[in-house]
């Protein structure tokens, strides 16, 4: 349901990608974002919660030029660099019962195991500081070590649909 200013998503899903150019770091995340599906999409970048009802589905085809509401986690590097992005998200149940889900984010120099762990952590602190049980959490993760002589870039969205 939406009421006046708000827009509330019923659907989302979790793109993820990598890219490789001996151009620019701009290049690699065109391709990355191209590689994930969004390449098409103007990105709005939203923060952390998800609505109540929201349900995951399969990557949808946005159309070309849309105004796309997401939560991004991007990481761009050198040829050797080890890059890593990754998303979390988790649905739970606040003290006072309110329902609904926390979405986090890593991005850096990192492996996938220490991306995993940050993620964790920030779900962890996120719900505790809202009086929250969470439900066992979610994590999309894209990494990888940039050839030499190229930009790389990897890229994680949660897409909002509405």
């Amino acid at each position: 349901m939406q009421s006046a200013g708000n827009y509330i998503p019923r659907r989302f899903f979790v793109a993820r990608g990598r890219g490789l150019s001996r151009v620019s770091p701009i290049s690699a995340f065109d391709m990355a974002l191209n590689r994930a599906g969004i390449g098409q999409c103007n990105l709005v970048e939203v923060s952390s919660i998800l609505p109540p009802n929201a349900i995951r589905v399969d990557n949808e085809n946005v159309p070309a030029g849309a105004i796309t509401f997401c939560v991004l986690s991007h990481s761009e590097g050198r040829g050797g660099e080890v890059v890593g992005a990754g998303i979390g998200w988790a649905f739970g149940q606040t003290e006072e019962g309110a329902r609904y889900g926390i979405v986090t984010e890593v991005h850096g120099n990192l492996g996938e195991d220490a991306i995993k762990r940050e993620l964790e952590k920030q779900l962890r602190e996120m719900a505790e500081a809202r009086g929250m049980k969470i439900d066992p959490p979610s994590f999309e993760i894209e990494c990888m070590k940039v050839s030499k002589g190229f930009y790389g870039s990897v890229v994680v969205a949660l897409v909002h649909l509405f």
